[in-house]
């Protein structure tokens, strides 16, 4: 079967596209509004692009009246954000924090989420995930007018004591790695699989 993109509604492209794009890793997004309150939601169209800057990219939906979500209106702002990691002993917290709460009700205060506080910015972290990246907004791109890519520098990581070796800096998920998305309502747990190192290119078959 072939699918041509180019002849279906956004609706379906993105039905067929987050459902063979699978496993994507969650960035649980915390921010800060107008008046000081925490925002805090789940995007799963999120990765990292690079090293040096360390470059982290959120794929942000606007409101279907094609206002900026609150997590985007607050990035913009103050051009702050931090994302946080979670694992799955979080997932029904995380999952809540994704209803429409208004910009005066902070989700973590809704859900009961402790913060603690970052270090080079000012959005906090939610402090039962195992790693928060501290993120400043290089830019914002816009290619549709009911999406942006947010754009930011991983400034600095605060990880859970135990789980980076501070010589090697090898992290050791001891076996409860960070929950992904799947499609819909659906997660999946991950788990660890045997190292398959790169070999040696193979010689040329002798002719």
């Amino acid at each position: 079967m072939r699918v041509d993109f180019g002849s279906l509604d956004p609706k379906s492209c993105y039905k067929l596209l987050t459902a063979v794009v699978i496993p994507r890793p969650i960035a649980w997004v915390t921010t800060v509004g107008p008046s000081g309150v925490v925002n805090a939601a789940p995007y799963s169209f999120f990765n990292v692009f690079g090293e040096k800057p360390a470059l982290i990219v959120l794929g942000v939906q606007h409101r279907a009246d094609g206002t900026p979500k609150d997590t985007l209106a607050n990035i913009r702002r103050t051009g702050e954000f931090v994302v946080n990691i979670l694992t799955p002993s979080l997932a029904a917290e995380m999952v809540e924090t994704a209803a429409a709460y208004p910009p005066e009700r902070g989700e973590p205060e809704a859900v009961g989420l402790d913060l603690a506080p970052s270090t080079l910015v000012a959005p906090p972290r939610l402090d039962a995930a195992p790693v928060a990246l501290e993120c400043r907004m290089m830019t914002c791109l816009a290619f549709t007018g009911d999406r942006e890519l947010v754009i930011g520098d991983a400034l600095a990581m605060e990880a859970r004591e135990g789980l980076i070796d501070p010589d090697t800096l090898y992290v050791d998920w001891q076996g409860d790695m960070p929950l992904a998305r799947l499609f819909g309502t659906r997660y999946a747990r991950l788990e660890e699989i045997a190292p398959m190192p790169i070999p040696a290119p193979r010689p040329r078959a002798a002719e």
